[in-house]
């Protein structure tokens, strides 16, 4: 695989425009009605300020990088991004200009190049350096979900300790776990508004009539028929989902969908490997695509109608890992049903739009890896296995602060009667 990096070229005037036109741009480009960290929260993120440190935040979806850059902004200093490579060629190209001026730098989805290694390093010897990074290497769909981490981020680490460490031998390195939560905005009634809106668009679509359903088995029946549309289109037969229940059906088209798609990108699986390694497999494949530095197995004939076939399978595996009918029932928040909606829309309508929301952000203390990295320096496994589960740990527990920003707008389990579709 060629290599195609793109590095950062951070420009301060352009960076303190940004700062000023943050409230106004996040609106009119992402819907962000704004940023709310709590005074405990900011206080504990500005003892960062003058410290080395890797940034860890949870990625539900693609606006993460731009709410960490508010909590740089807030707090008084800068932080560094990788970002995926295909993002730079956005807006043809003009994305890429804009996030280099901000300090983001490329990086293939699910591989570290040397640049993009060296470039970190670079960052993290700075006695003050500071480096983003999402731990899952992928963007989730869920906000109240962690997917399993990449060991990338602990080793990352370790390399920008050690970099600092040949410049000053008492250097330190921090991770700052953070997580973001999102919540939609308006009253009680707006929300309901807008959500039986968009999926009266969407049985209007399916050619589903509401009836006597109440709202959560609304959303189970488009489901539902989603699910069997796409087996239909997929080509599973029906004797091999008969009988069957819903979760062994959703996995069975999130898992045919992921290795349809791996055959045009001819993307070699382990029988052991679940949907989530499977994505991120082919994310690398797509994203080295989207770079113009195939990786050496990508068949050369691929025309754009493969490539985008493709990607539309990703799509619809991603579709089917974010309706879980379990989640939805146990905890019918105004956010995880506006999930829902992005998903069908996405998958019926081939797009969706931006809901207006409030992106709260939660922090742990921050904490050395000192005592990891005496033991990374005779079992590197080992090391990076203990960092890697103390960075979970702590953000499970944000991630469990995070879901007290919402409440359930529906009664939960109020799933009525399994009314005839039609």
């Amino acid at each position: 695989m060629k290599d195609s990096f793109i590095p950062p070229r951070f420009e301060f005037p352009f960076a303190l425009g940004l700062d000023l036109g943050f409230p106004i741009l996040s609106k009119l480009l992402f819907n962000i009605d704004g940023v709310e960290i709590s005074k405990e929260d900011e206080l504990r993120l500005r003892e960062i300020k003058n410290k080395r440190v890797m940034y860890l935040s949870n990625q539900p979806s693609e606006l993460e990088p731009i709410i960490a850059y508010y909590v740089a902004s807030k707090i008084g200093t800068r932080f560094h991004f990788m970002a995926s490579r295909s993002i730079f060629n956005w807006g043809f190209g003009l994305v890429g200009e804009f996030i280099k001026r901000v300090g983001a730098f490329s990086v293939i989805s699910g591989t570290l190049n040397r640049n993009a290694i060296k470039t970190a390093k670079q960052i993290l010897a700075a006695s003050d350096g500071k480096l983003v990074m999402y731990p899952e290497g992928m963007v989730s769909g869920e906000n109240d979900n962690l997917v399993s981490f990449m060991p990338g981020v602990a080793q990352v680490s370790f390399w920008g300790l050690e970099a600092a460490l040949e410049k000053d031998p008492n250097a330190e390195l921090w991770i700052q776990p953070s997580f973001v939560k999102y919540k939609i905005s308006g009253s009680r009634d707006s929300i309901l508004a807008e959500i039986e809106s968009s999926l009266s668009r969407i049985e209007r679509k399916l050619k589903l009539y509401p009836g006597g359903r109440t709202l959560l088995r609304r959303f189970l029946t488009v489901g539902r028929v989603m699910l069997e549309e796409t087996e239909f289109e997929l080509g599973i037969p029906k004797s091999e989902t008969a009988g069957k229940d819903f979760d062994y059906r959703l996995g069975r088209a999130r898992h045919t969908a992921l290795n349809l798609a791996a055959s045009i990108l001819n993307v070699k699986f382990h029988d052991s490997d679940n949907a989530i390694q499977k994505i991120r497999l082919l994310f690398m494949s797509l994203d080295s695509l989207a770079a113009g530095a195939p990786l050496s197995s990508t068949p050369k004939t691929l025309t754009d109608q493969n490539i985008r076939r493709a990607k539309q399978l990703v799509d619809t595996a991603y579709a089917f890992i974010i309706t879980q009918p379990k989640n939805l029932i146990q905890w019918p928040s105004a956010e995880h049903l506006m999930e829902w909606i992005c998903s069908f829309e996405k998958h019926i309508f081939g797009k969706t739009e931006s809901r207006a929301m409030v992106a709260h952000v939660v922090a742990a203390p921050a904490f050395s890896i000192a005592p990891y990295y005496q033991i990374y320096k005779s079992k590197k496994k080992e090391a990076i296995q203990n960092l890697l589960a103390d960075m979970r740990l702590e953000m499970e527990t944000l991630l469990e602060r995070g879901k007290k920003e919402s409440e359930p707008i529906v009664p939960p389990y109020s799933v009525g009667l399994d009314l005839q579709i039609g």
